[in-house]
């Protein structure tokens, strides 16, 4: 059950992450003072697979 939590976290993640780099690109383009949202928005698209670690660990944990 944990590897499954932890494959959906990583596919969403990966999801946001292309998202959003590729949106952030495309706004630079026209204003590179955006590059620090860009950074920001990948960030919070990587919390996901941060979080879907730690609700694998407390599943491991809990048996």
């Amino acid at each position: 059950m944990a590897a499954l939590t932890m494959i959906c976290a990583c596919a969403a993640a990966a999801v946001a992450i292309s998202k959003a780099a590729v949106a952030g690109s495309a706004a630079m383009t026209e204003n590179p003072a955006l590059s620090i949202w860009t950074l920001l928005f990948v960030a919070l698209g990587e919390g996901i697979a941060i979080y879907g670690l730690i609700v694998a660990i407390l599943i491991l944990g809990a048996k």
